[in-house]
């Protein structure tokens, strides 16, 4: 599923295309499953296009077997069931990725829910662990808690002994989060996220702060920061642009930071896969974290998951199932 040019999810429609061939330390999977996220709907919009050298169709993780190798990849992968990050081409029936983006599944994860994990799991060990350095003993504060990234936080948080605020826009969801396992749901829609979490907090305040808003956000997360606190931003869907206090910046030492996991090299995305591979995956091999499953579309429906993405009434992950099981 592709698109000729930007615009809404009218645009997505089928092509037929040569059977993609993997190059060195690439594989070739057949896709069961593809991930949607927000990336692929701002990249049909035309304002997040393909890194250089990527596949110009839409999807960032699959799920499926590896059925052809490149050269240097152990021949052992063939066969096998894997998840992966990819920088595009996932919502089709083959996606090449890189064998160091792989991994392996557990005999009992079903596909559908395999596709769900790599782009939220990725985006949030880097994020909260590697850049916030959350740890045991923090509190964090997450927007957009019902979203796959932040049902993916709220999880991985909880799972690492940290407390978790989490903000959404209805009281279902609100309940869906303490269902997660947060510690505070705020209805940002009828409450102050900065009062409750000055309240909830006793005055102390979070330690680090998931952002995927920015704008007009960003001064008031910065109001919930604790001294030494981090600031972390992963989208900008409120606007571009903030305007901020930096002699508060100074007087909390603060670490206002952010990033983008997609242009990455294929050596640091190697390196996360292989620090979750070691660290998290237990927790999914285990079941202590799954991702939240909100629903799926066939392949050639990617439009309409486009559509009920962007109405924002989903909770956790929507897929597109390609080939099934």
């Amino acid at each position: 599923m592709g698109f000729d040019k930007p615009g809404g999810p009218e645009v997505l429609r089928a092509e037929t295309l040569p059977v993609p061939q993997p190059g060195e330390d690439q594989v070739l999977i057949r896709v069961a499953y593809a991930g949607i996220n927000r990336p692929d709907v701002i990249q049909r919009q035309g304002f997040y296009p393909a890194p250089p050298g990527a596949s110009p169709i839409p999807g960032l993780e699959v799920a499926g077997t590896v059925v052809a190798l490149g050269a240097g990849v152990m021949p052992e992968m063939l066969g096998r069931r894997v998840c992966a990050l990819v920088s595009g081409g996932g919502y089709a029936q083959y996606c090449l990725a890189d064998a160091g983006h792989c991994l392996q599944l557990p005999e009992a994860m079903p596909f559908d829910v395999a596709a769900a994990i790599p782009e939220t799991l990725f985006t949030v060990w880097h994020n909260v662990f590697q850049r916030g350095w959350a740890g045991d003993g923090d509190t964090l504060l997450v927007h957009g808690g019902t979203s796959g990234i932040g049902t993916m936080a709220i999880q991985l948080a909880k799972a690492f002994d940290v407390m978790v605020i989490a903000t959404a826009g209805s009281e279902e969801k609100c309940r869906a989060i303490r269902d997660l396992g947060a510690d505070l749901a705020i209805n940002y829609k009828t409450q102050d996220f900065v009062e409750e979490v000055k309240a909830f907090t006793k005055g102390a305040g979070v330690n680090v702060v998931l952002d995927m808003v920015s704008g007009a956000y960003v001064a008031r997360n910065i109001e919930c920061l604790a001294p030494d606190g981090r600031h972390v931003t992963i989208a900008v869907l409120g606007g571009l642009k903030a305007e901020i206090n930096m002699a508060t910046v100074m007087r909390k030492r603060l670490v206002l930071t952010g990033s983008t996991l997609r242009p990455r090299s294929d050596e640091f995305k190697a390196l996360l896969t292989d620090e979750i591979e070691k660290h998290v995956w237990p927790l999914f091999e285990g079941g202590t974290v799954a991702p939240v499953m909100d629903r799926t579309f066939p392949l050639e429906g990617a439009g309409a998951a486009h559509e009920h993405m962007e109405a924002g009434d989903h909770i956790g992950k929507i897929v597109l199932a390609v080939s099934g099981s």
